[in-house]
């Protein structure tokens, strides 16, 4: 680990680096966004690597395909040139030209299908490889950056950001390879039939040039400014839904409407100023290029008058500089949907090239734990807390023992759990598994030995069997129902139509929270854990549903160390030792029956709840 990872000081976070479960393809996007991190085009370019072969076959297609755009012109000259100066053998002439060009349209069926098969193909793939690399990556990243970062902004940038960079790559070989081949074949057909004319339409160019630098800037600020609003709605959003039966059951539905109108017309006044620009920056392209197109009509029809040029080539030149107006202006239409991707580019590898992650690179794996937990002299302190959550913990769980951590609001018993889990580490001190160092240890190997059941239940849209065995698809269907009875959910499970195959909504709402809190302890069996964290799991809970979690903890407990935080304290008379956590640090330690009769800290709480 880097210097980052080491202690500073008497309280310093750490930084975690950790790549080694990435494959090569997310591998190889890691390292194009690392090296390309001051450029968005080089990055974009990059992320194609390996698919460069494809994409060249599409370029040669995208020129057969397309060459009917640049005969037109010629063959129209000549059919002109013909009428205009009949010749004997004007009718098979005309009729040479005519099959020239009906043959260039009749091949486009074929190599257009071709074209498209090698762009989209790879389009997709890397549309895929993106958003697979962003959440592995977002697996990786630890809790604290996800408790920073609302998940609006991450389901932006999965969906929506990966989204613009399609739409840019799929513009680049439809639109953008469009208008550089034909912008290219137009002034290589004029510059070789007149070198006069070439100059003319060269004269364009410092037009087009000094429109695209003067918008440029303005608009990518304007799709920056964009780009965060939209994120920032779609946080609002994912609350608001969250939130509908709050706000239903205060009547505050107007208020949260207010709320969230606020927040759309932020964006819907970020998106006007966005669209005006671009109309602004469209208009004067199109009046300038418009013009330029009477000027060239009357420059060649002038050239024609003169004897200089035939009546075949004003109509071909003319067609070419429309053709190259045309284009023009749509490449400088276009320049708002490069920023939006490039920007879009910029807002992934924020992600990509975030390295608060944990590293399990050369840490000693744990297959196997005993479940012994030791607090060395431990101190913790959050990045926006003025003082320490606690300094100086001293406390010893052996294996097999239950240990309920109590204390008032903030004392940091929640903290504890997760140093335990290795959410967060220790600012000073250390905490030891199986006498390791947690900084040592391979987190994702020790995870496997232990199960967590928190405050509230976190359950996804699916069956009751694949939220009890999420992570372990093998489970018979013999030791499923063995869980189903130690956790309490027989009866439930005979309720249900389809048993356990009975589909759970998101969230769980169409089940109660003590149905809730059983299967999320039912999930906890399934991993046979030698080390067990329940996170204040009565709390929410009426008497009933209380008892019947309390029968089920009493299995779940049974031959595992167990850490316990609880606020009712009636629920923890059975633990082998009670911790009372406060005042920066451990206050008493004991038995129930030791900690009331010392009538201390503990007994005080406890008065308060009789």
């Amino acid at each position: 680990m880097s210097d980052t990872g080491k202690n500073k000081g008497k309280y310093q976070y750490k930084l975690y680096r950790h790549e080694s479960d990435l494959d090569d393809t997310e591998q190889r996007l890691l390292d194009t966004f690392r090296k390309n991190k001051n450029s968005s085009l080089k990055t974009l370019i990059g992320i194609y690597k390996g698919h460069y072969l494809e994409l060249f076959m599409a370029v040669v297609l995208f020129a057969i395909k397309h060459c009917p755009a640049w005969i037109l012109p010629i063959v129209t000259a000549n059919i002109v040139n013909i009428a205009t100066n009949p010749a004997e053998d004007a009718g098979r002439r005309i009729l040479t030209q005519v099959v020239i060009i009906v043959f260039a349209y009749a091949q486009n069926v074929f190599t257009n299908y071709f074209h498209t098969l090698f762009y989209a193909r790879s389009i997709r793939n890397v549309e895929r490889d993106l958003r697979s690399t962003l959440v592995r990556k977002l697996q990786q990243l630890s809790i604290s950056y996800h408790n920073e970062m609302q998940s609006g902004r991450l389901q932006s940038k999965i969906m929506r950001d990966v989204e613009q960079i399609e739409t840019l790559s799929s513009q680049i070989f439809i639109t953008v390879l469009s208008i550089i081949m034909n912008i290219t074949v137009a002034f290589g057909v004029v510059v070789s039939r007149s070198l006069t004319v070439f100059l003319f339409f060269i004269g364009t160019i410092p037009v087009a040039v000094c429109i695209m630098v003067t918008f440029k800037s303005r608009i990518k600020s304007y799709n920056r400014e964009f780009r965060k609003d939209i994120e920032e709605t779609s946080v609002h959003v994912m609350e608001m839904i969250e939130m509908i039966p709050v706000t239903r059951a205060h009547g505050l539905e107007e208020w949260e409407t207010d709320k969230m109108d606020s927040q759309l017309y932020n964006v819907a006044k970020s998106g006007l100023r966005l669209d005006m620009v671009q109309s602004y920056f469209s208009s004067i392209s199109w009046v300038a290029f418009q013009i330029f197109q009477v000027l060239c009509l009357g420059f060649t029809g002038y050239l024609a008058s003169q004897g200089k040029i035939s009546v075949g080539e004003v109509v071909m030149y003319q067609t070419y500089f429309a053709s190259i107006i045309a284009y023009v202006s749509n490449m400088i239409t276009l320049l708002p949907t490069i920023a939006k991707g490039l920007e879009s580019v910029d807002s992934i590898g924020d992600v990509l090239l975030c390295h608060d992650v944990e590293d399990y690179s050369n840490k000693k794996k744990l297959p196997c734990i005993r479940g012994e937990i030791a607090f060395e002299d431990a101190g913790f302190q959050y990045k926006s807390g003025e003082t320490p959550v606690f300094e100086h913990l001293n406390l010893k769980i052996r294996q097999g023992e239950t240990i309920a951590l109590v204390g008032e609001s903030g004392a940091g018993k929640t903290t504890i759990l997760n140093m335990v889990i290795g959410f967060i580490h220790a600012s000073s001190g250390r905490v030891l598994i199986d006498n390791h160092d947690m900084e040592d240890i391979d987190l994702k190997s020790y995870r496997g030995g232990i199960a967590v059941v928190p405050q509230m239940p976190i359950l996804f849209s699916g069956t009751i069997r694949d939220n009890i065995t999420y992570g372990k698809d093998d489970i018979p269907n013999e030791q499923l129902m063995e869980v189903i009875k130690a956790a309490d959910l027989e009866e439930l499970i005979e309720q249900l139509p389809d048993g356990v195959d009975s589909v759970v909504t998101e969230h769980g709402s169409n089940l109660s929270g003590g149905q809730r809190q059983r299967i999320s302890i039912a999930r906890a069996f399934i991993r046979d854990p030698k080390i067990l964290i329940l996170d204040e799991a009565t709390s929410a809970l009426d008497s009933i549903s209380e008892e019947k979690i309390r029968i089920a903890t009493d299995n779940l407990v049974k031959n595992r160390t167990t850490l316990i935080v609880a606020h009712r304290l009636s629920t923890i008379k059975n633990a082998d030792y009670i911790a009372v956590i406060g005042d920066g640090g451990l206050k008493e330690l004991g038995t129930y029956d030791e900690l009331m009769e010392k009538k201390g800290e503990f007994y005080r709480l406890r008065q308060l709840q009789l």
